[in-house]
Parts: C-alpha cells; structure tokens; sequence
C-alpha cells in the first residue's frame, strides 16, 4: 500500500510536456531556403534577372512559413499547453540562437582584424615580407582604411561622424525605451508598454532609413562599393549583414508590439516579448563594436 501511495504521489508531481503534432512548417522552410538559396546563388552568378523571382519566391515561403509556425507556437501558448519546463527550453532555444548569431558576427570581425594587422602590413612588406613587396608592389602603402588597393582600386572611408553617429545614437534610444517597456510589463503597466515598444520600432525603421541613406550616399558620392577592395568588402558585409539584424529584430518588435495591442503577455507569463528584447539588446551591442572598429578605428 505505502509503495502504491508514494507512485501515485509520485505521478501527480510529474509535470507534463506539451508535445505537438506533426507539423508540415520544416519541410515548409525546408523548400523556402532552397528557392532562396538556389535563386540568389544563379542570380549573383550571374545566371539572369529570372532568378531574382527565385529568390523573392522563395523569401515569399519563408515568410508564409514564419507565420504560420509562429501562429501555432503563439495560440498554443494562449491555451495554457506550456509548461515550466517548456519555457526551459524556449529560453535555453533562444540562448543558443544568440549565441550562434555571435559566432557570427566574431567570424566577420575575425576577418576584419586578419585584415587591417596581418594581410595589409605583410603586403607593405612587414616582417620577413619586404621582397614580396618590392617584387609585387612596390608603390603600395600599408595602412588602414585602405583606400587604395595594390590592383589600383581607390575609394574613400566612411566617416564615423554624421549618420553612422545618428544611427548609434537611435540604437542606443531604442535599447533605453525597450528596456522600460520591459520593466513596465513585468509592472502591468500596459499603456506604457505599448508607448516604450511603439517607439521602439519606430527607431528601429529610422535607423533603417539612415542606413539606405548612407549605403546611397556611398555609392553615388563616394564611390565606396562593395567591390571597392578590401575596405569595400568589410564595410558592407558587417553593416549590410547588421542591417539584416536590425530589419528581422525590427520585424520581431513589431509583431510582438500587436500581440500587446490584442492583450498578450502577462506580468508573470511574457517570454516571447522577453526574446525580442534579447535579440534587440544583442544587434545593438553588435552595432555598437561595429561602430568602434569599422567607423572609428
């Protein structure tokens, strides 16, 4: 008898783990990736403009598919399924996800120091490279921002000053009003949290805006391209690849600022409006190193 009771006991403090159902969204992005994958791969190879509709087909699933997933996860949520060992695991989901963006973002900025303290001092002939450089390159000037490549190519750096410093600015607005959203959710506070995330992403799309400026300003006026060497190259996959960032987190506070409108999320209960604020704080501490190592040094 003592042993029955204390199994059953045992039982009803077991908690229950929501396990869904098959779903069809993997295959969904599955298919999504590929078109995208396949479309921008022909398209920059050059394999013509066709392929562009590839790639928007293909943008186009994937959003359908983000949707549609995240639709689930959300009324799934609002039915009460989830468990404390659930959101474990959407935390512990989210942690590895930022953490992987990181090692993104170290990758690209690995490849940036390669640059300016190995690749461009040797080519300037420093350390056991001084033959190198008279044979090859004898004219060319070690230093960095380089604007004037060894095959010849000039270009001029982006100031740090101007909208790069307006951007960083916004960026570090937006944390400083998302953060009080965040506090006044956890307070109930609800006509606050709807102030503090709006203008959240009202940030988010200037910065946005000034980033198009600056990309066109660079093209048309300073004739800093992507292909404008080395320089070119870095500059434009770390702001173009945070762009990106800021455009999904953007998306992200956006929706998570209807759900508030709709009545979601409690003071007790709210981590997906936690996640978004995750992310964000994270793209602008990214921007924040960008800003350091790109613009100014």
């Amino acid at each position: 008898m003592s042993s029955t009771s204390s199994e059953q006991h045992s039982t009803e403090k077991t908690e229950a783990y929501y396990v869904p159902s098959q779903s069809i969204w993997p295959i969904v992005g599955a298919v999504g990736l590929f078109f995208m994958a396949f479309g921008a791969a022909r398209w920059i190879g050059g394999g013509g403009d066709q392929y562009s509709w590839v790639l928007f087909l293909g943008s186009v699933i994937i959003i359908f598919m983000l949707f549609g997933w995240f639709g689930n996860v959300i009324t799934e949520s609002m039915s009460g399924m989830y468990s404390a060992q659930m959101d474990r695991s959407f935390r512990q989901g989210m942690s590895w996800f930022i953490f992987s963006e990181i090692m993104f973002f170290l990758a690209f900025f690995g490849a940036l120091f390669y640059a300016r303290t190995i690749a461009v001092p040797w080519l300037g002939g420093a350390g056991n490279n001084a033959m190198t450089h008279e044979v090859l390159w004898p004219q060319f000037q070690a230093h960095w921002p380089l604007i004037s490549t060894p095959g010849g190519t000039t270009t001029t750096a982006m100031p740090w000053q101007g909208l790069p410093l307006a951007n960083t600015v916004i960026l570090l607005i937006s944390s400083v009003t998302l953060h009080f959203a965040h506090i006044n959710l956890e307070r109930g506070l609800r006509t606050q949290v709807k102030l503090g995330l709006g203008l959240t992403v009202l940030l988010g799309c200037i910065f946005l805006f000034l980033q198009v400026e600056e990309y066109i300003h660079a093209y048309q006026e300073m004739g800093l391209t992507l292909s404008s060497g080395l320089y070119g190259n870095t500059f434009f996959l770390l702001t173009g690849f945070h762009g990106l960032h800021v455009t999904l987190g953007t998306i992200i506070l956006f929706v998570l600022f209807c759900r508030v409108l709709k009545g979601h999320f409690t003071p007790a209960q709210h981590f997906g409006f936690q996640a978004g604020s995750w992310y964000w704080h994270f793209v602008d501490v990214v921007w924040l190193c960008l800003f350091v190592f790109v613009y100014i040094l």
